[in-house]
């Protein structure tokens, strides 16, 4: 990298940096928050659930009193559900602690928190000259560069984070990795960014050399796997049966009606009707197919000990995974 790409981007991010409300504040908390919420989150839903979560607990001690529940069913419709458990015990670590920490190695001893949250959390809250590399790193410094080093291999993540130390500005840490991050997210996108805009159009190998829409270059995954699922949503006598999810599995603290998976569907009292078939749920690592009952029980139902009965109109206050707020709209008032 040659010597002027870091202060031509201060220079562009002065002109063009969004206005973030966590980037008004030094406050560890508020911006380890932030950068939890933003992992696999859009900036502009990510703001509504930020201000709530501030809004309920302004600190990590209100956080650390809060119960797991009212946690889940704050975050509830970001998904990622591992996101706000890991959030909740990283609250605890942090009270028992007595302090934020304020060091790169013991901020990464927090639950949920890797080598890019850290190095965000570190130079926004504590200004460590230190790059916090994310896939906007990977893209801007890929094309830049031309490198077509796959980044999701161990090469990879070596060489872009020894790229991306080497050229963080010691006097402004913070703006320099706020800088990477909206210049990736607003001017080098993903998909058919405007490079007659770029100021680094003349030196970007990838537009030189028409590789643009290449760069860059990630190794192929797993192919997604596909589950099938029924759910039975039972009524009776003003009450539905609801079971939390069990760790180990997606959802993980979760809750949702009767799931019936790898098995036929049981006889009941009551008249049954399918509402909703094939309903299409993408997750990060596999593909849900859910079948959806109305079961208006005749008789109450004899089910496992982990499910409960509540009224329904309690429903509200269970943290519920996205798919099933889906299924759960389609029902019959």
């Amino acid at each position: 990298m040659d010597n002027t790409f870091t202060p031509k981007l201060l220079e562009w991010y002065d002109a063009h940096g969004r206005d973030l409300p966590w980037r008004h504040t030094q406050n560890p908390y508020a911006i380890w928050l932030s950068e939890i919420i933003l992992q696999q989150t859009r900036v502009v839903q990510g703001m509504d659930y930020w201000q709530r979560f501030m809004t309920m607990w302004p600190t990590v001690e209100k956080l650390a009193e809060a119960s797991e529940d009212e946690v889940l069913r704050l975050w509830q419709g970001l998904g990622y559900y591992s996101r706000a458990r890991n959030l909740h015990v990283a609250a605890k670590q942090i009270v028992a602690l007595g302090h934020f920490p304020d060091t790169l190695d013991e901020i990464k001893k927090l639950k949920g928190v890797g080598d890019y949250t850290a190095s965000a959390i570190a130079s926004f809250a504590f200004g460590i000259p230190t790059a916090a590399v994310d896939g906007n790193f990977y893209r801007v410094l890929a094309r830049y560069e031309g490198i077509d080093t796959p980044i999701n291999s161990s090469d990879g993540k070596k060489l872009f984070a020894q790229l991306a130390q080497n050229i963080v500005a010691y006097d402004r840490p913070a703006d320099f990795n706020q800088a990477m991050m909206d210049f990736g997210a607003t001017q080098c996108t993903p998909k058919s960014p405007d490079c007659s805009i770029c100021p680094f159009a003349e030196d970007c190998v990838a537009y030189r050399t028409g590789q643009v829409d290449r760069l860059p270059v990630k190794l192929k995954t797993i192919k997604m796997k596909t589950r099938q699922l029924t759910y039975i949503y039972i009524r009776y006598e003003g009450k539905i049966a609801i079971r939390r999810r069990p760790a180990g599995d997606i959802w993980q603290g979760l809750w949702e009606p009767l799931l019936i998976e790898n098995q036929p569907i049981p006889v009941f009292s009551g008249e049954m009707t399918l509402l909703r078939q094939q309903v299409k749920h993408v997750l990060s690592h596999r593909i849900l197919l859910a079948d959806f009952y109305l079961l208006e029980a005749k008789d109450k139902p004899i089910l496992s000990d982990e499910y409960i009965w509540i009224k329904e109109a309690d429903i509200e206050q269970y943290a519920l995974p996205r798919l099933i707020e889906i299924l759960i709209d389609s029902l019959p008032r």
